[in-house]
């Protein structure tokens, strides 16, 4: 029963987070970022990645596929919700999906790396660890069970009835 309550709750918060604008803004802007970092890996990245010497081209090519391999996954955790929304799936199914689906995947590497690559491709880096920073929250707050999650309401309700409890007796 306690499951069916906490898949219930599931059900709720992603059925109204996936019919949502926030969703459907948020899926734009992933499915655009993916298409932006293809055209500029395939094109303009190409090119300055032949002019950069060998230890940042060698950065070049670990980083860009860090930044594939992680769109790559954003997308995939995206096409899944959408799914749930088209119905044509359902949310246990895409959660069961999920974990295919790496939001830790491709860190990129230490900063002063990074600094030595061109501009565009450290744009595209952080605008696609912003993206999984906001795509791994949500997945929290949607895949956590309500079981799991931190009591909603005031915090020191239970102490200051405990306190009333001790004076009162």
């Amino acid at each position: 029963m306690e499951r069916l309550q906490a898949d219930g709750a599931l059900v709720q918060l992603s059925e109204r987070f996936t019919n949502s604008a926030a969703f459907s803004a948020l899926f734009r802007e992933g499915m655009d970022l993916v298409e932006e970092t293809a055209a500029y890996l395939d094109g303009a990245g190409r090119t300055e990645a032949k002019a950069l010497d060998r230890a940042v081209s060698l950065t070049y090519a670990t980083e860009s596929m860090r930044l594939t391999t992680r769109l790559m996954q954003l997308a995939s955790w995206l096409l899944l919700h959408r799914a749930v929304k088209e119905g044509e799936m359902t949310l246990v199914q895409a959660n069961r999906e999920k974990t295919k689906v790496k939001l830790t995947a491709a860190d990129p590497g230490p900063t002063d790396t990074i600094e030595k690559l061109p501009q565009q491709l450290q744009d595209l880096i952080t605008r696609s660890m912003s993206l999984q920073t906001r795509v791994r929250r949500l997945d929290t707050s949607i895949h956590t069970p309500q079981t799991d999650r931190m009591p909603i309401g005031n915090p020191l309700v239970p102490q200051l009835n405990a306190l009333k409890a001790a004076f009162e007796g």
